[in-house]
């Protein structure tokens, strides 16, 4: 059930974020030199965004269904990058 309520939370741990978030803002820029902040976007379109700048995939594990970061290079990895889908959503 949606509230339509608006909250802005700073999460550091990315699995919570992603249950709590059905739209992010993503920065990109340097650390410490400068950031440009992205307009909202919903959560599927800001984590591949987000993971595509940090060349990182994630899955959902079949049996605990978490998100678990793929092996660099795997094929499952390549396939997810050459598809734009950094990020998976809802493939339990």
């Amino acid at each position: 059930m949606h509230a339509k309520k608006t909250a802005f939370v700073v999460e550091h741990d990315f699995i919570m974020a992603t249950y709590l978030a059905d739209r992010v803002i993503v920065f990109d820029g340097e650390p410490s030199v400068h950031a440009t902040a992205r307009k909202p976007q919903n959560l599927q379109e800001g984590m591949n965004r987000f993971l595509k700048m940090l060349e990182i995939t994630f899955r959902r594990d079949n049996e605990s269904y978490r998100p678990r970061i793929n092996k660099k290079d795997s094929i499952k990895d390549m396939e997810q990058k050459k598809s734009g889908q950094f990020f998976f959503m809802d493939e339990a």
